[in-house]
């Protein structure tokens, strides 16, 4: 005797081999033998054999018309037994039976399933419902189909330009034809940013890299939204000395500059002059939300997003010939460099000059300074001391020097990308460098000191953290750190002027030690800090790609830095040499570039050799 039973929603054939009340012993089909429950047979049968049964049930269920099964069903539940005698006109034979069956299982839309064996019809509107939702599900299948065949032919739909590029970089995957997209780049193997190269969906993969970025920390455009708030800071006393600053050309938001004024003792009285958009941006208000919302101004080649409105930053900038409100820092120094007081002061400061590095370079580095043939230039006195100073402070923190390392700078002229070499630890980036550590590590401890919050950039064992707790900064080699010099381009560096300036007036400081504001802001300020530096770094190394497709180099000297990772000498560019041969750190090699890949941000290079070997 054989039998039909339901598993797992599927109908199956078997033999009986042994029954008990509640359960039977079966063979199956395919000849495993199994245990199941009385209630789980739908029927039995002596012929014919199960194999031939379940065919011809699986033909009389396709043929079956489910429509008039449906009408004739009536509305009430019914057995399928009975609806099978109603179909055929006659008891049904065990094949019949099951074909009734499997097609009423098969059609949910048209029966409802009441129990073992009991259906129900569907009433008119939901079945209408129903229909409409299969055709909808019928076209929307033609349709992915019909992109995933024209996107594995390496054409670009037109349904997909509109949705790009969040498509590609942020989807949603609920989208048909984002599944497309994801089918056809499964079936060639290749990513879906790839993939929408191959059809040229990404004419410009500048702008696509672009897009990646600020639609992950920019969803809402890179504009400011309209606020209309005063920018102008309260009146304040205007300070006696005049000062001057040095940024590159590009820069606009100047947040330091300085004043040197010679003592008839022989002592001279620095000014450490910071710009103080705090005064014109309280805690909770509209601009506040903007700028703990950026956290960070965000630099890259030729561009940048700035934490701060334009018209904010030109009322704070430290601009040339006007006076601007800054925070100050004045230190007496001895003439053998040695501080002998220090002072904060809220006040206007008179800056008389914007210097720029890509002229003041030229006149102020190591081989002039002191000598008196070299040609004069604006404040070269002033520099020339103020070097003589940092060299002392860089001295006495113990700092390593670092004259050998090179930056790199890149930019645009007449449309030409341009990589200039700038030694680091120039006599600019000395002076400044060590007067902004002096003044973020004397403003960290003063407000530690008076047990004012803070946020403290602390490094211990190599890792550098942001924390609410002062700590040392042993790379620095300073006892406290808190970041307060560039207000204009970093939120936690307003977080702590805020404090200062509290100090300073003898205010209740604007946050209190273990806020919850200061604690959220450290860590949203580090994941936004570390993905702005992030894409810093890749769009450098994007246009470091385009250099070398704009000079057609084909061949480069690097420098082994450990295994297979080298460092290309003349731009900044590090990167991993596939079957590169086992050379010691630091030596000289001659790479052939064989394919630069701008969607990556990678290349592709061979070993060709020992720098030493190359004709000369």
């Amino acid at each position: 005797m054989y039998l039909l039973y339901e598993e797992d929603g599927q109908f199956k054939v078997g033999t009986i081999l042994s029954e008990a009340d509640a359960s039977l012993q079966i063979e199956a089909q395919h000849g495993k033998r199994a245990k199941i429950k009385a209630d789980r047979v739908m029927l039995r049968f002596a012929a014919p054999e199960p194999a031939q049964f379940l065919e011809a049930a699986h033909r009389l269920r396709d043929d079956a018309d489910t429509d008039f099964l449906w009408e004739v069903a009536g509305s009430e539940e019914f057995d399928y037994l009975s609806l099978a005698q109603d179909y055929f006109g006659h008891t049904p034979t065990p094949v019949e039976a099951a074909g009734i069956l499997m097609c009423l299982h098969d059609s949910p839309i048209h029966f409802h399933k009441r129990g073992r064996g009991r259906y129900r019809p569907a009433p008119p509107d939901i079945l209408a419902a129903a229909r409409a939702g299969q055709e909808k599900k019928r076209l929307a299948a033609e349709k992915q189909a019909r992109l995933v065949e024209a996107l594995c032919r390496y054409e670009l739909p037109s349904e997909l330009p509109p949705l790009l590029p969040r498509l590609a970089l942020k989807p949603d995957k609920n989208l048909l034809e984002w599944k497309a997209l994801e089918e056809a780049a499964a079936k060639t193997g290749l990513s879906v940013a790839r993939l929408l190269e191959r059809c040229g969906a990404i004419p410009d993969v500048e702008a696509f890299h672009l897009a990646a970025f600020t639609l992950e920390h920019f969803p809402k455009g890179t504009d400011f939204p309209a606020v209309a708030e005063p920018y102008d800071p309260p009146e304040l006393p205007l300070a006696e000395v005049t000062a001057f600053s040095m940024d590159d050309a590009a820069t606009t938001e100047i947040d330091d500059a300085f004043s040197v004024a010679f003592r008839e003792d022989g002592s001279v009285r620095v000014g450490i002059h910071i710009a103080c958009p705090a005064l014109g941006l309280p805690p909770g208000s509209a601009l506040d939300e903007i700028a703990r919302a950026r956290l960070s101004t965000v630099y890259f080649p030729g561009r940048k997003f700035t934490m701060l409105p334009e018209a904010f930053i030109r009322h704070y900038t430290l601009g040339e010939s006007h006076a601007c409100p800054a925070l100050s820092l004045y230190l007496t120094v001895a003439p053998d460099f040695t501080v002998q007081a220090q002072e904060t002061k809220l006040e206007q400061v008179a800056i008389a000059a914007n210097l720029r590095h890509e002229t003041l370079d030229a006149s102020f580095n190591e081989d002039s300074i002191g000598d008196s043939a070299a040609p004069d230039y604006p404040y070269r006195r002033e520099l020339e001391w103020l070097w003589g100073f940092a060299a002392t402070l860089e001295a006495a923190r113990g700092a390593a020097n670092q004259n050998n390392r090179r930056d790199y700078s890149l930019k645009f002229i007449d449309g030409h990308i341009v990589i200039e070499p700038r030694r680091r630890g120039s006599p600019i980036d000395k002076v400044v460098s060590e007067l902004m550590i002096r003044c973020n590590s004397y403003w960290g401890t003063w407000l530690a000191d008076n047990k004012v919050a803070a946020l403290y950039r602390n490094q211990s064992m190599g890792k550098t953290r942001m924390a609410t707790q002062p700590g040392p900064h042993q790379g620095l080699g300073v006892e406290n750190y808190a970041w307060s010099s560039s207000p204009l381009r970093r939120y936690v560096d307003l977080v702590n002027q805020r404090q200062i300036i509290a100090l300073v007036r003898a205010e209740a400081p604007p946050y209190a030690p273990r806020s919850e504001f200061l604690f959220a802001t450290v860590r949203d300020f580090e994941l936004a800090y570390d993905a702005y530096n992030e894409f810093q770094r890749k769009m450098e190394r994007y246009w470091v790609l385009r250099w070398f497709e704009q000079e057609a180099v084909t061949e480069i000297t690097a420098s082994v830095i450990r295994d297979d990772l080298v460092r290309f000498e003349g731009v900044p560019f590090i990167t991993r040499i596939a079957g590169l041969p086992a050379l010691e750190p630091a030596q000289r090699i001659r790479l052939k570039l064989t394919r630069l890949d701008f969607l990556e941000v990678e290349l592709a290079a061979e070993f060709a050799g020992l720098a030493e070997d190359a004709a000369c």
